[in-house]
Formats: structure tokens, sequence, C-alpha cells
């Protein structure tokens, strides 16, 4: 494969990956962070007999969350397609010319001529009404469109994947875990957010710096609120 087809390939578009990649990227960083927040609360508490049983519990509760509430949340957009194209059916069967005549003034609006856009209308119409007015009238792609049990599963998998990575730390070191625990959950969430700006091809440095960012400061947090619940002896 020579330079210029390799060029060609990374400026391929990324909308088809949004029906998993938004929720592998949530999945990863939520598992990362939440886990070692959590952690990290527990050790700041003076609690740090139960530094495993928190990480291994917040895994299995965050992805089982995260999969529900991920697919609870896509099955919601695709009950509104789904209820939009019911609509656009009936309205093409009760008014075909006005549909019609509604793509026309769509097309117009996009900068083309009457004509033009009225013989445009026409063909698409006569080949595939409903398809040209899901796509050109509201946006449904089929490449884009909402996937709930690819995006749950796509969650948890990616929760288990990055809630892991602060667990690792704390296994490893069987003493004062908290600085492992922050070393592997820092490199987690450098890598996480590499991955993330490779595979939706955004720029390495912000989207790493983003992601890292808001760990970093979910994990302070936690860590302040498990500080005090350690000094009030609760």
């Amino acid at each position: 494969m020579g330079l210029k087809e390799v060029q060609m390939r990374n400026l391929e578009h990324r909308t088809n990956r949004t029906g998993w990649l938004r929720a592998a990227v949530l999945g990863s960083n939520d598992g990362l962070v939440s886990t070692a927040s959590l952690m990290i609360g527990v050790a700041a508490a003076n609690k740090s007999d139960l530094l495993i049983t928190a990480g291994l519990a917040g895994i299995a509760a965050g992805a089982m969350s995260m999969a529900v509430g991920e697919y609870v949340s896509v099955k919601s957009q695709t009950d509104i397609e789904k209820t939009d194209r019911e609509i656009e059916i009936r309205q093409l069967s009760d008014d075909p010319e006005g549909e019609l005549a509604e793509l026309i003034n769509i097309y117009m609006k996009r900068g083309l001529s009457k004509e033009l856009a009225t013989s445009v209308a026409t063909a698409l119409h006569e080949k595939d009404a409903l398809e040209a007015h899901l796509r050109d009238e509201l946006g449904h792609f089929d490449h884009t469109r909402a996937r709930p049990v690819q995006a749950g599963i796509a969650s948890a998998i990616a929760f288990t994947a990055g809630g892991a990575i602060p667990l690792l730390g704390a296994i490893i070191d069987t003493g004062n875990r908290v600085p492992l625990i922050l070393v592997f959950s820092s490199i987690g969430l450098i890598v996480a957010g590499v991955i993330s700006a490779r595979i939706a091809s955004s720029s390495t440095l912000k989207t790493t710096a983003r992601i890292f960012a808001g760990g970093a400061l979910g994990v302070t947090i936690t860590a302040g609120i498990g500080w005090l619940v350690g000094l009030t002896g609760i």
C-alpha cells in the first residue's frame, strides 16, 4: 500500500463508529476513575483492609450499571427513531404530494434551484420515498443509528477493563497501595486518552489532557471525602 493510499485511509470518516465509541470511551474512563476513586477514598478513610473488596464490588456493580444504563439510554433513542419512521410512513400514505413538496423545499434550502430540487426529489420519491425522508428530513442514517445492545456490551467491557487497572495496582502492592493505584490510574487515563484520540482521529494531546484532568479531579474529590470520613471516624 502506497503513501497516498495510507493517507486516504487516515482521512476516512469516523461517523460509523459513534454507535459504540461513545459508550466504550465513557465506560473505560468511568471504570478507571470510579474504581480508583472508590479505592483511594477507602484508603483515605484508613480502611485499607477493604481496598480489594471495594475495588471488586465497584467493578461488578459499575459494569452492570453502565451496561443497563447505556442500553436503556440508547434504546430510548431507537424508540424515537421507530416512532419517527411510523409517522413518516403514515404521512407519505396520507399526503404524498405534500411530502414531495416538503422534500423539494428541503433541497432548495440547501442551495439547489427549484427545477433541480424538483427533479432530485421526484427521482428519490420514485425510488424510495421513505428512505429519502428519513435521511434528508429527519437525519436518520444507517451507519449512525442507535445500537443499544452493542452500546451496552461495549460499555460494560470497557468499564471492567478500566476498573481492572487501579485494582491491579492494589493487588501488586500489599503495603501502602495508594501510590501504585495512582500510578496505574494515571497510566490508564493516558492510554485511554490516546486510544480514544486514535479511534476518533482527534487531537491526541487535547483528548488525553481532557480525560486525564477529569479523572484526576474525580479521584481528588473522592480522596478528600474519604479523608474527612476518616477524621470523623464514621
